[in-house]
């Protein structure tokens, strides 16, 4: 799997903040935290917390990411991603990403290498 899968699975690669990160683009940014609070309910996430090269990758990490109870647990069980868990279809966490984004789960099953 490539290393810009997150923990919880999402794809980095075609995420707003990487892209706003890489691109430098503010107006990126605001979109992408206004999106963010809303579908969250974070207010603390603002256009100045969206710097991200990507969860699983060194450089800028997203403010939220040192709050984020799946990249917490699986990096707490030594885990690139959640695919590594035998919990992973039954785990309440990880079941809210799941929701919102079920493309995650197939970034999952394919495991973290």
């Amino acid at each position: 799997m490539k290393q810009l899968i997150a923990c919880c699975g999402l794809d980095c690669e075609v995420c707003d903040a990487r892209i706003a990160t890489l691109a430098d683009d503010n107006a990126l940014r605001e979109a992408t935290a206004s999106k963010w609070r809303v579908m969250n309910n974070a207010p603390e996430i603002t256009a100045e917390t969206i710097n991200c090269m990507g969860c699983r990758m060194d450089g800028l990490k997203f403010a939220y990411c040192a709050m984020c109870e799946i990249r917490s647990c699986a990096m707490g069980k030594g885990f690139g991603t959640c695919g590594e868990c035998a919990e992973l279809d039954s785990c309440p966490t990880l079941g809210a990403v799941l929701e919102h984004a079920p493309e995650a789960k197939g970034n999952l099953a394919r495991k973290c290498q």
